[in-house]
């Protein structure tokens, strides 16, 4: 049995992160070829799930539906350079929203739907410098 795993005093990383985060499709090879476009890293590429894992190494868990009804997508992604990423989206055809500035939580975002369509909201990076 695997007992937990000990912090190494050096690892100065928070103690916990976002293991998975799931979204519904009923365009499987479609919602996964977005989601590599986007720039995560395929795991596994299944008929009914797939996986992608993201920075942190959080992991996308696609899962195939028969029907979904398209609203925004239960998790928001962050990058480093926002419109440099808009830009590409642009360029690649994937028509994201116009960026917004959101002054109170001190970020710039914009949205774009996914073939199924599910709407994804990208934010600025906000992280601390802090090892992450």
């Amino acid at each position: 049995m695997l007992g937990p795993k000990k912090m190494d005093d050096s690892d100065q990383r928070p103690a916990v992160g976002v293991a998975h985060v799931v979204l519904y499709t009923d365009r499987m090879t479609e919602t996964a070829q977005f989601m590599r476009t986007v720039g995560m890293r395929p795991i596994f590429d299944g008929e009914d799930v797939s996986v992608y894992e993201m920075r942190g190494g959080t992991h996308l868990i696609l899962m195939k539906r028969e029907k979904i009804a398209p609203s925004e997508a239960p998790f928001d992604l962050m990058v480093d350079d926002l419109r440099g990423t808009h830009k590409r989206f642009v360029a690649l055809g994937l028509s994201p929203s116009s960026i917004e500035t959101r002054p109170q939580i001190d970020h710039e975002v914009f949205t774009v739907r996914e073939p199924a369509g599910q709407v994804i909201t990208f934010y600025s990076s906000h992280a601390s410098g802090e090892p992450t």
